[in-house]
């Protein structure tokens, strides 16, 4: 019999000694397993294994590890929902297969197997470039290289209501452009109206754009180049530099219009008040004339010969002032004079040093001597010693 086999009351063991003191036998390890297990699926509300048929559960598989796999599970299902949204970008949220909602930048959840998320770049410039020759409306041949320039508006659209919104861009760039161009002519698309005609093209491509609901905005477009196919550009280059060499020769001519017709009406107008200002002063010296003569005439009555004299005597000074000839009557004079020859042949009046000749010739001999010396001086021009009354100056028009 073995040392702890169990029955009876009596403790077996040999170095126990005799005394009741009670069961000294090491704990079972196979009934220690069994509890442990038993408050386990008392924890978890399953049940353990009964009586009579050993200590193996009736379920096979225990309970608290189905348990545990459960919550692991659920931990996995929550955290493969979790998703990041880049800060340029949008996210749309389909719940079985339906559009749900939208989602910003930053960390995001789903429900994984029920719901799906996609996102897509609303912060990227993209651009699609089209190179085609096309028909004019004048019946001509342009090649047109034309750039489009967009960015994604709608995420929504744009991923979920067209299939491929970037190729019905395409189509729609060229169709816009073709209808443009087809209705303008050739020197439209080369030269005259090339920005109007890339304002038409991108209000016409954003109006299909919208129509197709694709989600695409046009941030610019850009006419790149616009020439006449390859086998007649010579033609064309030499064309446009006639035509190039017209309007410069037609701005030339503006140019000179410009500067000449002003010119023209300003000595126009400067001739005119030149003439009005002569006007005014020959006027106004005939009336001072007329005036000096009436008052002239009036003293005349009074001492008609002392006025005669002072008037032969005014002609006189007047004639010799203007003249560079001298004449002296120096005789039974012993003066010593100078001749100023440099202020003479200037026109000045000459600085005569006998004062006494002068005295001596106001007698009547002395001024018929003058007057005839004069005259023969003058080349006998045989002038008189009368002269008008008033002299009048003569003026002209430079």
């Amino acid at each position: 019999m073995a040392w702890n086999e169990p029955g009876g009351n009596k403790p077996r063991d040999p170095w126990g000694g005799g005394g009741g003191g009670g069961d000294q036998r090491p704990p079972d390890l196979d009934e220690a397993l069994k509890n442990l297990k038993d408050r386990i699926n008392n924890l978890f509300g399953g049940k353990g294994g009964g009586g009579g048929g050993g200590n193996k559960s009736s379920g096979g598989f225990p309970g608290g590890l189905l348990a545990v796999a459960l919550v692991v599970l659920v931990v996995g299902y929550v955290l493969m929902g979790f998703y990041l949204v880049d800060q340029r970008e949008r996210g749309v949220v389909l719940r079985f297969g339906e559009f749900n909602r939208m989602v910003d930048p930053g960390l995001n959840w789903r429900a994984p197997i029920i719901e799906q998320s996609m996102s897509v770049d609303v912060g990227q410039n993209r651009s699609y470039e089209i190179s085609e020759e096309m028909l004019t409306e004048d019946t001509n041949i342009v090649a047109v290289t034309l750039e489009v320039q967009y960015k994604v508006l709608d995420p929504q659209a744009f991923l979920l209501r067209v299939g491929a919104p970037e190729t019905i861009l395409q189509h729609a760039t060229s169709s816009a452009l073709r209808h443009v161009v087809g209705s303008s002519t050739m020197d439209d698309v080369l030269r005259d109206r090339r920005e109007d005609i890339r304002l038409l093209v991108r209000e016409r491509l954003q109006e299909y754009l919208d129509r197709y609901n694709t989600g695409l905005v046009i941030n610019q477009v850009v006419l790149d180049k616009t020439a006449a196919p390859e086998a007649v550009r010579d033609a064309f280059d030499d064309v446009a530099k006639a035509k190039e060499d017209e309007d410069r020769f037609k701005k030339e001519a503006e140019a000179y219009y410009n500067s000449v017709i002003p010119e023209a009406r300003g000595q126009a107008a400067r001739i005119t008040e030149e003439a009005e200002a002569y006007k005014v002063r020959v006027v106004a010296e005939a009336e001072g004339d007329a005036a000096r003569f009436s008052d002239l005439v009036a003293e005349y009555r009074k001492a008609p010969e002392v006025t005669r004299q002072r008037l032969y005597l005014d002609s006189l000074t007047e004639v010799f002032s203007n003249s560079s000839k001298v004449l002296l009557d120096a005789q039974g004079s012993d003066s010593l004079m100078y001749l100023p020859l440099d202020q003479m042949f200037k026109g000045k009046q000459p600085v005569s040093g006998d004062s006494g000749a002068a005295n001596r010739g106001s007698g009547s001999g002395s001024s018929s001597s003058t007057t005839s010396s004069a005259g023969a001086d003058d080349g006998g021009s045989g002038r008189s010693g009368s002269r008008s009354l008033y002299q009048s100056n003569r003026t002209e028009i430079r």
